[in-house]
């Protein structure tokens, strides 16, 4: 059986940028979303990166813990890393590993 990619679409305002994420956030794929962000963390203009979680269908136990990577380097580069459209499964994931107070959840 075929497992579903990761799709990411990085959309840019001038101080943030707003990352798309649809399929599994899984081994196989934290090494590409790992790379665009880190990416991005490099421009010194940007404030916030946004990665909306609506189109993500699972996430790994290395999917978690590169999300939390990712937030404490943002936190590094005094960029806020936040977390959107976090569905059910995702919530119920990070509130059983104790990892939802690790990373910024946005509900707006």
């Amino acid at each position: 059986m075929e497992r579903p990619e990761l799709s990411i679409t990085v959309q840019r305002a001038p101080d943030e940028v707003t990352i798309q994420l649809a399929g599994e956030i899984d081994v196989l794929t934290v090494t590409e979303l790992s790379t665009v962000v880190n990416e991005l963390l490099g421009d010194d203009q940007l404030i916030r990166i946004v990665l909306d979680m609506s189109g993500v269908t699972f996430c790994d136990s290395q999917g978690l813990g590169t999300l939390v990577v990712l937030s404490r380097k943002a936190q590094h580069a005094q960029v806020v890393l936040a977390l959107a459209n976090v569905g059910e499964f995702l919530m119920r994931v990070l509130d059983i590993t104790g990892l939802r107070s690790a990373l910024m959840i946005s509900t707006a």
